[in-house]
C-alpha cells in the first residue's frame, strides 16, 4: 500500500475553530478518532492510505463554507476533500493532514436543502431552461436513491453509471458514464443548475447562464473549483421494462465497426435508436459471467468456455432498448431492424427482458455476493481510458493481444465501447480525445493485498504502448504523478483549468488527492 503522511496532533485546529467564533449549525460533528480516521483514509481501490487530521460530518451547507473560510483566513491552510460514497480507487477523496468532509452526513440533517426534490410538468406550471421535469438534488445523495425518487413520479434521469451506489456530487466532478453515455450524453451533460461551495467558501448557485465559468469548471472538474451541494438533473418520462441482449464476436475489427454503426443512430427522440451499448473482452480465466451482472444462461456456459478457450478473446457486444406499455408490440420489431446485417457469431445472440429498476441496477446483485465472500474490500488498480477511433485497432493489437494475453493476470471485466463525442460539452473541464467517434476502455481489476502490484506494473505497461505508440489516450478517473503529466493530460484545457484554480480557490485548499497542484 502507498505510504501514509505522518498524523499530526490536530487538537490545536479545534480550539482554533471552537476560538475563531465560527457559527456551526447545531448536530455538526468534527471527528479525530481512530474510527472516522480509518474511514476517511481508504478507498474502494485500497491501495493508497493517507490519514487526514479530521473528519467533518456536516448539519448544514454552512458547516462545509464555515470550514473552508476557516482554513482560508490561517496562516497556513489546510486541505479539505469531499468524500461521497468513496468509490474513487486512487485516494482521490482524501485530505492528508486535512480535513474530509463526509457529504453523505448531510442527508440525515437537511432533507429540504440536500435530499431529493422532484419537479414534474404534471405538478407545476414553472418552466426551466424549457424544460418542466427536473430533480433538485443534494450532492451527497446516492443515484440509487434519486432512481426511486423520481420513478414515483414516472420520471427518471436518462445518463447513468453502471453503478448507482454513487454519490451525485462524485460523478458529476469526474463526467459520470456508461453505455448510455453515446446517445444522451455523461451525467455532466444533464445538468441543468448547481449549487456549489467555492475554495474559499462562498456559496454560489451557478447554470450555463449565471455564474457560467464556475458551473462548466466544476462539471468534470476533479473537485477542483468548488463542493457540489445541489445539481438540478435532467429528468425524463420512465420506461417500464428493457430488451437486454448480447451478442459474441470473434473478430475486433467486425465488433468495433457494428458498435460504431449502432451509436450512429443516436437522436435523443430516435425512436429506432437503442437506450445503451456496451462492449466487453471474455477471457479464458472462468465462467463467462462476471460480478457486474449474470447474464448467459447455465446451458450455454460450456460451448462459450470452448469459444473462448479456443479464441483467446470473445468480444462481447451488449446492448438494450428500454419500453412501456406503449412501445410493447413494436420493440421486438425495432431490435430486429437494429440487428439486421451486424456480423455477430452465429447462434451466440442472447436476450433477456428485465424491469428497467432491475437493469440499471444490475451490479448490485453482484457486488452482494462479492461482499458475502469478502471480496469487495480488497484491492481495485483499475486503469480507466478514453481512446480515439482513429487508434482503438492498434490498442486492440497491442494491448488486448499482446499484453492482456502474454501477461495472462486479467481478472476482473473489461470494457470497450464507443462514445460520440457531439454529445459532450467541450466548455466543461472533463477531457476527452479530439475525434468525433472514441472509446472507453475499462480494466476493472480486482486483487488480493499481496499482489496488486502486477496489475499495477500491466497497466504500466498499457500506458508505456501507448505513449510510444502516439495513441493520445487520456485518463478517465485520471490517476496522474507529475505536474508536467497533468499539463499533458489536459492539453489545450490546462491554461483555463490554471485560471479557475486561481480564481475559485486561490489557496489550494480543495481535493489536494487529486494530487494535481501538489505532486
Amino acid at each position: 500500500m502507498a505510504e501514509s503522511f505522518p498524523f499530526p496532533t490536530f487538537l490545536i485546529l479545534i480550539f482554533l475553530i471552537i476560538l475563531s467564533g465560527l457559527t456551526f449549525t447545531m448536530g455538526y460533528k468534527l471527528r479525530d478518532d481512530p474510527e472516522a480516521i480509518k474511514l476517511a483514509s481508504s478507498d474502494f481501490g485500497h491501495i493508497h492510505r493517507y490519514n487526514p487530521a479530521a473528519v467533518l460530518y456536516p448539519a448544514s451547507i454552512n458547516d462545509i463554507s464555515s470550514l473552508i473560510k476557516f482554513s482560508n483566513n490561517v496562516s497556513t491552510p489546510f486541505s479539505i476533500a469531499a468524500r461521497g460514497h468513496g468509490h474513487s480507487t486512487r485516494g482521490q477523496a482524501m485530505a492528508p493532514n486535512g480535513v474530509v468532509v463526509d457529504m453523505t452526513s448531510l442527508k440525515n440533517y437537511s432533507p429540504h436543502v440536500s435530499g431529493i426534490s422532484v419537479n414534474s410538468s404534471n405538478n407545476s406550471g414553472i418552466n426551466i431552461n424549457n424544460n418542466d421535469n427536473y430533480a433538485d438534488v443534494g450532492g451527497g445523495q446516492l443515484w440509487i436513491d434519486v432512481l426511486h425518487a423520481t420513478l414515483e413520479h414516472g420520471l427518471t434521469p436518462v445518463s447513468w453509471t453502471d453503478y448507482l451506489y454513487l454519490t451525485v456530487g462524485g460523478t458529476l466532478s469526474n463526467a459520470g458514464i456508461s453505455g448510455s453515455a453515446f446517445r444522451f450524453g455523461p451525467q455532466i451533460t444533464n445538468v441543468y443548475e448547481m449549487d456549489v461551495v467555492t475554495g474559499q467558501g462562498g456559496f454560489v448557485t451557478c447554470s450555463p447562464q449565471k455564474n457560467s465559468e464556475l458551473f462548466f469548471g466544476v462539471l468534470g472538474g476533479l473537485g477542483q473549483f468548488g463542493i457540489i451541494t445541489r445539481a438540478r438533473i435532467a429528468l425524463e418520462p420512465a420506461p417500464k421494462r428493457v430488451k437486454w441482449v448480447r451478442m459474441l464476436y470473434s473478430d475486433f475489427s467486425t465488433f468495433a465497426r457494428d458498435q460504431e454503426r449502432l451509436i450512429s443512430l443516436n437522436g435523443r427522440k430516435q425512436s429506432n435508436a437503442l437506450d445503451y451499448l456496451e462492449g466487453s473482452l471474455m477471457l479464458n480465466r472462468g465462467p463467462p459471467d462476471n460480478w457486474r451482472s449474470s447474464f448467459f444462461p447455465q446451458s450455454s456456459h460450456s460451448r462459450i468456455i470452448s469459444l473462448v478457450t479456443k479464441r483467446g478473446i470473445i468480444y462481447c457486444l451488449e446492448v438494450s432498448k428500454y419500453y412501456d406499455e406503449h412501445t410493447e408490440t413494436t420493440v421486438k420489431k425495432e431490435l430486429e431492424l437494429l440487428f439486421k446485417g451486424l456480423c455477430f457469431l452465429p447462434g451466440f445472440l442472447f436476450e433477456k427482458d428485465v424491469s428497467y429498476v432491475d437493469f440499471l441496477n444490475r451490479v448490485r446483485s453482484g457486488e452482494e455476493k462479492l461482499h458475502s465472500q469478502g471480496q469487495w474490500d480488497v484491492p481495485h488498480p483499475w486503469l480507466n481510458l478514453f481512446i480515439p477511433k482513429s487508434s482503438i485497432s492498434d490498442f486492440d493489437a497491442g494491448v488486448f493481444k499482446d499484453i492482456v494475453l502474454r501477461r495472462n493476470i486479467t481478472t476482473g471485466p473489461v470494457l470497450v465501447y464507443p462514445m460520440n463525442r457531439t454529445k459532450w460539452d467541450d466548455r466543461m473541464s472533463a477531457v476527452i480525445p479530439q475525434e468525433d467517434v472514441f472509446y472507453t476502455v475499462g480494466f476493472l481489476h480486482s486483487s488480493g493485498f499481496d499482489d496488486w502490484e502486477a496489475f499495477e506494473e500491466q497497466n504500466e505497461e498499457i500506458l508505456g504502448f501507448c505513449d510510444r505508440a502516439g495513441l493520445e489516450v487520456k485518463q478517465y478517473l485520471p490517476h496522474i504523478k507529475t505536474q508536467q503529466g497533468w499539463i499533458n493530460h489536459f492539453g489545450s484545457k490546462w491554461k483555463a483549468f490554471l485560471k479557475k484554480k486561481a480564481l475559485f480557490d486561490p489557496k489550494r485548499i480543495l481535493s489536494p488527492g487529486q494530487r494535481i497542484f501538489n505532486n
